[in-house]
């Protein structure tokens, strides 16, 4: 009770603060380790609520391009009017590394952001050998795909959750391409204040990604239908 929480100022939307304990300031900590620089092409995998605010952080550390890629159409449609990016479908690309590659003229992206964690739909593969293996991680295939679109010397953000599954990562693809990896979850206390100031000033505007509100005791259909992403739901909040 003596760290952790933070008061808020006045005034201050409920919707707004509540976004502030862990989607805002994961995505924004997702895109501040890619270590951003003026013009650089950023890549986000996984247009979820996390992915989304990292894209749209993006913009505020100078980035010049950045591109998102999953499989939900409503959430790249949402992605590219809110954050603004450019927003595609794996499922439609054959190869998204090819895609990247071809986009960024064969260097690929300066930074990727995997935002998109353990349980990724991609390869069977991987999730086949991930349960046979009993590895928490299941599926890392974004992870693959950050690590083998990022340009060599490039920065690889990952904020998606794994478990023990380094056997299922391409270490070897890290090494001989100099990439640097940082990865952590969320520094909520040491990113609020900042975090305030850029919802007060009007520069994140969080309140869209909530898409349905719903009464505490119905905490279970909540979950279904993000988890099952119904509804065209983004990120639903749960009224007490």
């Amino acid at each position: 009770a003596d760290v952790g929480p933070t008061v808020i100022p006045d005034g201050m939307d409920l919707d707004d603060a509540v976004l502030l304990t862990d989607v805002v300031p994961t995505g924004y900590q997702a895109a501040e380790m890619g270590g951003i620089k003026k013009g650089d092409t950023v890549v986000v995998f996984g247009a979820g609520p996390v992915g989304i605010m990292a894209a749209r952080c993006a913009w505020l550390f100078g980035a010049g391009r950045v591109i998102i890629i999953d499989h939900v159409e409503y959430r790249l449609d949402f992605a590219r009017k809110y954050c603004p990016c450019e927003a595609y479908n794996f499922l439609s690309l054959g190869d998204p590394v090819l895609f990247l590659k071809k986009a960024t003229e064969w260097y690929g992206a300066d930074v990727c952001i995997d935002a998109v964690g353990a349980d990724a739909s991609g390869s069977p593969i991987q999730s086949v050998a991930a349960k046979q293996l009993l590895m928490q991680g299941g599926a890392t295939t974004a992870l693959h795909w950050a690590i083998n679109s990022v340009k060599k010397g490039g920065i690889l953000s990952i904020v998606g959750v794994y478990g023990p599954i380094g056997a299922m990562v391409p270490i070897g693809n890290v090494v001989n391409k100099g990439i640097t990896i940082r990865a952590n979850q969320a520094s909520v206390k040491r990113l609020l204040p900042r975090l305030i100031k850029h919802v007060q000033s009007g520069v994140l505007d969080p309140k869209p990604l909530i898409t349905h509100r719903m009464p505490l005791n119905e905490i279970s259909d909540a979950y279904r239908i993000f988890t099952s992403k119904l509804d065209n739901c983004i990120k639903p909040v749960l009224i007490p």
